[in-house]
């Protein structure tokens, strides 16, 4: 057992074996996923209190201001897999806020599109969420908001290159 209040107990750790700059890395990554998940979960209380999901909000919202998407275009969009797109196109055309179209252009490919009920909705209910969402931040000065969304940005994407070089598409 390790005498140092607080410390690590050398028998039950492992051997550093990475150098300070993985450490920060790590550091890095840790404090993004604790972020994230603090943030999700607080907006994904407040999006309930909509009685919509997470996901069901993300396709209303997108309808709503890119207009008539395909099923396609809406996965990636939000970052989904068709399935899970499909399925939830399913429970909000059950609740009437959305409908499926075949496009004109090409019959091949189904629109989704947001209903009268749809729009009435997303169109209530967004303002007073952007509102929340922007006291989540407000701590943050407009140019510190400004720097993370740019850092993040520019991290997402070098992350997209790799993974996209790692999977031979790149």
């Amino acid at each position: 057992m390790n005498d140092d209040i607080g410390g690590p107990d050398p028998e039950r750790t492992a051997d550093r074996s990475w150098g300070e700059e993985e450490e920060e890395a790590l550091r890095l990554w840790i404090a993004l996923a604790r972020c994230y998940f603090s943030f999700s979960r607080v907006v994904s209380g407040k999006i309930l209190e909509y009685g919509l999901t997470v996901p069901q909000f993300g396709i209303l919202e997108a309808l709503h201001h890119l207009g008539p998407l395909s099923l396609g275009e809406l996965a990636e969009k939000l970052l989904v897999t068709g399935g899970n797109v499909t399925y939830v196109m399913d429970r909000l055309e059950e609740q009437g806020l959305v409908y499926r179209d075949r496009s004109i252009e090409d019959r091949r490919v189904i629109q989704a599109k947001l209903t009268p009920k749809g729009r009435k909705l997303i169109s209530e209910v967004f303002p007073p969420h952007a509102a929340f969402v922007k006291g989540m931040v407000s701590h943050l000065e407009p140019d510190e908001r400004e720097e993370l969304r740019r850092l993040l940005k520019k991290l997402g994407k070098q992350v997209g290159r790799t993974e996209e070089s790692r999977e031979g598409r790149g």
